[in-house]
């Protein structure tokens, strides 16, 4: 699992440089040293090794500013990536200097320093690389976006009432993500259930102007959709990864 977070990290971790840090390569070499303290003082060599060179194809195949050269495929080759490294490797046995002072103790039980980075890195996965995830399945299905979700506009031949736009959904999604992975890994199902639930109430009125398009309706449930398995599907994996 260690590989898993290691990878998780590196993407997550650039995905957020390349938004909000305007000197990009510093902020991709504090990740590398990052990653190279953590992997020597951890006994990872490999995964140390591996995760920027697969966070740097990442950066590739999923660009910010245009479409992604194949959908949302490459976050399919990524789960696959992650639970392959999880049969592969599971929990360590030892885990380098760091296994001699590592202690983290919670109300479920001690957790490894192996399974604390995976649930490091699929936190910072889920704030903005779960974004491009998204969009790359709402820029697939070609379905409407609003002007405000990072994603070209309509053209100008559409509607003018196709125009209007979801507000915060860029924040929104990660802070739902969250939720949904934390509410998951404790079994709070009625709470998850309830706040889903609520989103759509909440979403209600906007979706009710489609009037016949169906536009934003289409988009809202391809994004939540999306986003729901995203956060579920990490949740899944940090369950199975404590109980392997």
């Amino acid at each position: 699992m260690i590989v898993a977070g290691f990878l998780l990290f590196a993407i997550g971790a650039a995905d957020l440089v390349r938004q909000f840090v305007p000197r990009r390569w510093g902020g991709y070499l504090a990740i590398l040293v990052v990653l190279l303290i953590l992997g020597g003082a951890a006994d990872a060599l490999a995964p140390m090794i591996v995760a920027p060179v697969l966070g740097a194809l990442w950066l590739w195949s999923m660009p910010e500013s245009r479409d992604a050269r194949w959908s949302f495929w490459p976050a399919v080759a990524l789960a696959f990536v992650c639970i392959v490294a999880v049969l592969w490797i599971g929990d360590r046995g030892t885990v380098g200097i760091v296994g001699e002072v590592w202690q983290l103790k919670t109300p479920f039980g001690a957790v490894s320093f192996d399974l604390a980075m995976l649930v490091l890195g699929v936190l910072v996965f889920l704030l903005e690389s779960s974004n491009l995830v998204v969009r790359a399945a709402l820029t697939g299905e070609h379905a409407w976006q609003p002007a405000d979700a990072g994603i070209a506009a309509p053209p100008a031949s559409d509607p003018p009432t196709m125009r209007g736009g979801f507000k915060g959904g860029r924040l929104i999604g990660p802070l739902e993500r969250v939720i949904v992975f934390m509410l998951t890994l404790t079994a709070a199902y009625p709470v998850l259930a309830a706040m889903l639930a609520a989103k759509g109430i909440v979403r209600f009125p906007e979706i009710s102007k489609d009037g016949e398009s169906g536009g934003r309706a289409e988009y809202f449930l391809v994004g939540s959709l999306v986003s729901w398995v995203i956060g579920l599907g990490a949740a899944f994996l940090v369950w199975w990864c404590a109980h392997v």
